[in-house]
This record gives structure tokens, sequence and C-alpha cells, in this order.
């Protein structure tokens, strides 16, 4: 095995034990055992366990904030909503480890570009949406940052719900999320579906 495909691997088995464990819970020895290989190989490769725990959040970081980038292109409002939560259900389906370690906190000291980073980018793209979409219904545009929160709260829960009972699909659960955010609870259809294609 070469020296790349041997980091490859370590990182393979460091993300499955990352999300079955927790940053706490797991040990660089059952990393190096699962790979049959000895501890300093592992601390070669990544200094220890913050250094490889760093590399598995920064690709899974980087891999929703792909998907969910791409999502924040629609102009409409509606489309924006059932893109981005069509967005974040993908990941979930497709990376359900990878959302399992980035929802949780990081260690002390790692590097900024978490979970939380990205609720940030989307908050400020669907604050900017809100204020406009306020102003133009003489609604007051500086609350337009706490009712971003709300919804992005309100999906990344759901998001967290949804990666445990994978039940409805994430296309009716998306539709669901948009009923309420869109319509409100005193404006709730019966039967909601999604409006924009699906990917």
């Amino acid at each position: 095995m070469t020296g790349a495909e041997r980091r490859e691997q370590l990182i393979t088995i460091g993300r499955g034990i990352f999300a079955e464990r927790g940053f706490e819970g797991t040990a660089i020895e059952e990393v190096a055992s699962r790979a049959g290989v000895s501890k300093p190989v592992v601390y070669e490769h990544f200094g220890g366990k913050e250094g490889l725990y760093a590399v598995v959040v920064d690709r899974e970081v980087t891999q929703l904030l792909l998907q969910m980038r791409s999502s924040l292109s629609p102009a409409e409002p509606r489309a924006l909503l059932e893109s981005s939560a069509l967005a974040l259900l993908t990941y979930i389906e497709e990376s359900p480890d990878g959302f399992r370690i980035i929802v949780r906190d990081s260690p002390r000291g790692a590097a900024s570009s978490t979970f939380q980073s990205i609720i940030g980018d989307v908050g400020h793209r669907v604050e900017g949406i809100l204020a406009e979409e306020f102003t133009r219904h003489g609604l007051q545009a500086e609350h337009s940052p706490m009712y971003a929160q709300m919804l992005i709260g309100m999906t990344v829960t759901l998001g967290q719900w949804w990666l445990d009972t994978r039940s409805p699909d994430k296309t009716t659960v998306a539709a669901h999320l948009v009923n309420l955010a869109w319509n409100g609870l005193t404006g709730l259809q019966v039967e909601p579906e999604l409006r924009t294609e699906r990917p």
C-alpha cells in the first residue's frame, strides 16, 4: 500500500469510528488496529487524533458546503427554501456518517470550518432574501435575521431527526418542511408538494 493509499484507508476508518463514537469516544489505538498498522503510522500521517478528525471534518464540510451553495441559486424565495431543504436531506441520505460527525461539537481548538460556519453562510443568504421579502410586504426587515435562524434551526433539527428515522422519504419531508415554513400553522396544506424540480 502506498503512503497515499494508507492515508485514505486511515481517513475512511477514522470517519467510521468518529461517526459511531464521536471525537471523545475515538481512540487512535482502534484506528490503527482496524487498519492493521501500529499507532506511530497514524501519528506519522496526522500527528494525532485531532489531525485525523480535522481532515475528516474538512472533507465533510466541503461536500456539504458545495451542495448547500448550489441550492442557494434560485431567485424565487419558495424555490430557495425547497432546494435548500432537499440539498440538506440529500446530503444526509448520501452521507449519514458525515452528517453525524459534523453536527457534533468539535474538540477545543478545532478548525473553524465546521457545520456552524456552513449554517452561518446559509443564514446570511436566507437573511438577505427574507429582508427583501419583508420590505416588499410591509414587514419589519430588521427582524429578518431572527426569522432566518428560525428557518435554519427548524431545518437542521428536522435533518437530525430524519437521519435516524428515514421515513417518510426526503421529498415528502422537504414538502412538509416547506409547507410549515411557507404557509405557517394557519395555512397548512393537507397534501403538500414541492413545486420545483427535484435533484
